[in-house]
């Protein structure tokens, strides 16, 4: 394997090594070259101010996205482009459009979060831009600023859309294809640091062969999580193995009863599978995090974490999905809800990754829902979240399938209202007469984002909820989303 990071820098290729394979790309940026208009707020992927844009090659096109430098450690970079604040000016000092927008729209107050809403503006420049103001209000969902400037800063927004500009970044795509596409040819990467070693293998045979020879190693994908270990809890990872360059794990394949989502699929790539899926599984990826994490963060991730508070499981076992995980020795496969054995703990073993996930199509004849509460509407860590999967034979309950994140030390299914609810009428009466069961389910804690009183209630009410909307759809009951359904 390879002992050099490669990526593509202001037009040519830069090569590091000897590097602290855990380094963010922010500290590279800031302390190594000193570029210092990628700016550290939050150091943990929320605020938005250290966005840089990564140019990749997707079905042999470019194309650029938004992430958080704060989270993404540098040898991530390898086989990309970036692209930081510093690099949209032109030889000759002019502005970038996008910088010349906010200008115009004085979208600026104190400059700190300027840079991070600039590289958000430019990605979404380069991808198709929309003027829509509820496009926009996403887009930009994860760039906070304390100055509360966000009309302006929508305002240049708006403004760079309906002109539909052009950069010399559009001009050069070409030759930037043809320099990802050589570093596409390269072998995988391995770093060895001071004892610590990281690896990047490009097929899923090099990937278990690294897990049987590192078992226990830490398995990266988008870091949202694993970056937090770093920039927050300073931790020394020993060993870290990414699976960002492996394309076979970034597929998602159509099956006859449903489908299969490799682990290295991130949520903006499966966001529109899903949504068409069924549509509050569009919602829900929308919300689960700001457009530079769903850039970054994975399905596979966000499963295989095994946080009691991950949004994805619960709706994937509602759904009844299965898993699929790997090892050198061959795979094995096991209904999600069984992947998760208490907090902390997952049924992988020390050489296994998890490989997809399989999500079966909603029956005809079902009703599914999915509800998250979070104290903020946007990009924020669910209270609780919800979901439900309802088979009527008639007006009596044939089959029904509750999940709960935020509710136990793991995704649980409500297994106890389930059985008190299935055979019976589905009416506001049996609803009632089941929600006791609901407390031999869970005992849920207090924590920061909420106290265990209301978070049983909150259970208790979302199923009220998932009754109302099947049973009266007429009653309006959430607010309009962008993920092709109205929610709250």
């Amino acid at each position: 394997m390879r002992q050099r990071i490669k990526f593509i820098h202001r037009g040519g290729i830069v090569e590091i090594e000897d590097v602290d394979p855990t380094m963010t790309v922010l500290n590279y940026l800031r302390y190594e070259r000193a570029l210092t208009g990628t700016k550290e707020g939050c150091a943990e992927g929320d605020c938005g101010a250290c966005t840089v844009v990564l140019g990749d090659l997707v079905n042999g096109e470019l194309r650029y996205q938004a992430v958080n430098a704060c989270i993404q450690f540098l040898p991530t970079l390898d086989g990309k482009e970036l692209i930081t604040v510093e690099d949209l000016k032109s030889e000759d000092g002019a502005l970038h459009p996008v910088q010349q927008a906010m200008v115009e729209a004085n979208g600026t107050q104190c400059g700190f979060c300027t840079p991070g809403f600039v590289m958000s503006l430019f990605a979404e420049m380069h991808s198709g831009p929309k003027a829509d103001r509820r496009h926009i209000d996403n887009v930009l969902a994860g760039n906070l600023c304390r100055c509360t400037g966000y009309g302006t800063i929508v305002e240049a927004a708006v403004n760079v859309a309906k002109s539909d500009v052009k950069d010399r970044f559009h001009s050069r795509v070409a030759t930037t294809e043809t320099l990802l596409e050589s570093l596409r040819n390269e072998p995988g990467l391995q770093l060895n640091w001071q004892g610590r070693h990281y690896f990047a293998p490009k097929t899923v045979e090099e990937l278990t062969d690294l897990l049987s020879r590192h078992p226990g190693a830490t398995v990266l994908a988008g870091a949202t999580d694993v970056g937090l270990w770093v920039t927050k809890q300073h931790r020394n990872l020993d060993a870290v193995i990414y699976i960002g360059q492996i394309e076979a794990l970034k597929t998602i394949t159509t099956q006859e009863d449903g489908l299969l989502i490799g682990a290295g699929v991130t949520y903006s790539d499966a966001w529109g599978s899903l949504a068409e899926l069924h549509p509050d599984l569009g919602e829900l990826i929308r919300r689960i995090a700001s457009t530079q994490i769903r850039n970054s963060g994975t399905i596979g991730g966000n499963i295989a974490n095994g946080s009691p508070i991950g949004d994805t499981p619960p709706a994937l076992i509602a759904l009844d999905a299965r898993l699929h995980l790997r090892s050198k020795d061959g795979g094995r496969e096991m209904p999600l809800e069984d992947f998760f054995i208490e907090y902390g703990k997952q049924d992988r073993h020390p050489d296994e990754f998890v490989e997809a996930v399989f999500v079966p199509f909603p029956k005809a004849d079902s009703r599914f829902a999915t509800y998250k509460i979070s104290k903020r509407f946007d990009q924020d860590i669910s209270a609780v979240c919800a979901a439900f999967h309802l088979v009527l034979k008639g007006r009596n309950i044939e089959d029904i399938r509750i999940c709960y994140g935020g509710m136990a030390g793991t995704p649980k299914r409500a297994s106890e209202t389930e059985t008190a609810l299935i055979g019976k009428e589905w009416s506001e009466a049996t609803i009632l007469a089941a929600l006791p069961a609901m407390a031999r389910d869970y005992e849920p804690l207090s924590d920061m984002r909420a106290s265990r009183e209301y978070r049983r209630l909150a259970a208790e009410n979302l199923l009220r909820k998932f009754y109302i909307e099947t049973a009266m759809p007429e009653v309006p009951t959430r607010i309009v989303g962008d993920g092709g359904l109205a929610y709250a």
